[in-house]
């Protein structure tokens, strides 16, 4: 198992099991998860930061494990005052989330990065591992479908992902900084590179779009890894199935190693899918990649680090 720094990129809610995975088998300070933002968005003035909450909700033992998102035990009176009033109901705001979303923004309308905000956010929630926003800087995912281009939030929340997708882009990435954190990671010493198993067109592909990442990751040290969100030819949680055969590829794994391209060293495939390892074009472990327990979670988490370790020797 690695015993080194091990950085992980991660969407929502597949890749936040895999992270807390991580986090359960590593000492905390070996560990750095840096969380799209291509998702964030600002609503009712609020700015919100989806994929980044679930992440330290997930880490901080404080995720809704019943609908995949927001956190437990929570209660809905807010949402249920803003639709009597005719507010947009459409995006669902807990009154326990909301007061992390409240406080987010006083703060980014103080002067403070979201890098800062986010640490001393999982340092309140007694996270050890290090979340990290990919960028300070605001991008925001556009989906382009036949009914005209649609902020990301639109398309994943209020039209359930319905529209056809005709391409995707990431608005202000080009201009974009990665973030110091993300920085710092790249550039450190690091054992492992864990693409975690989020959509890789609409939660990873922020990150690489961010200048200089994908050329760092295609040449760093580390093995870079990435883990199949596909098993059996279907996503195990979001659109990634659908949004791929919309775009004209093919939902299989080999799909999504062409995807990430020269910057994978090895790739983790489901046992179900085992039967497709040969021609994958890259080096490949063959596992249990669903992840419905903690032990689930826990073991994938081992076994990609053992992966890695192997690659790197």
């Amino acid at each position: 198992m690695s015993g080194g720094n091990v950085l992980a990129l991660c969407g929502g809610v597949g890749g936040a099991k895999l992270a807390l995975g991580l986090s359960l088998v590593l000492p905390p300070e070996k560990l750095t998860v840096v969380v799209n933002t291509g998702d964030d968005f600002t609503h009712l003035g609020l700015r919100i930061c989806p994929d980044i909450d679930t992440v330290t909700y997930t880490l901080a033992g404080l995720s809704n494990t019943e609908t995949g998102w927001g956190r437990a035990g929570e209660s809905w009176e807010f949402m249920e005052n803003l639709r009597s009033l005719g507010g947009p109901a459409w995006f669902n705001l807990g009154d326990k989330d909301l007061a992390t979303h409240v406080e987010r923004t006083r703060r980014l309308m103080a002067g403070e990065a979201l890098s800062a905000v986010t640490a001393d956010f999982a340092g309140r929630l007694g996270i050890g591992p290090a979340v990290v926003p990919m960028s300070d800087d605001e991008v925001a995912t556009v989906v382009e479908t036949d009914g005209g281009d649609l902020a990301f939030q639109h398309y994943f929340v209020r039209d359930r992902c319905e529209p056809a997708v005709r391409g995707i882009r990431f608005e202000g990435a080009e201009s974009a900084m990665p973030s110091p954190g993300f920085i710092a990671a790249l550039r450190g010493a690091l054992d492992a590179v864990v693409v975690c198993p989020s959509n890789p067109y609409l939660s990873v592909d922020p990150l690489l779009a961010l200048p200089g990442v994908r050329e760092a990751l295609a040449h760093h040290a580390a093995p870079v890894i990435a883990v199949s969100p596909i098993v059996g030819g279907r996503a195990i949680k979001g659109p990634t199935a659908k949004l791929m055969g919309e775009l004209g590829l093919a939902v299989t794994p080999a799909t999504i190693v062409r995807h990430y391209g020269d910057m994978l060293d090895g790739f983790v495939l489901d046992s179900e899918d085992r039967d497709l390892a040969d021609g994958l074009g890259a080096s490949t472990l063959i596992t249990n990649t669903v992840m419905k327990t903690i032990e689930d979670r826990t073991g994938l988490a081992r076994a990609v680090l053992d992966f890695a370790a192997r690659l790197r020797a």
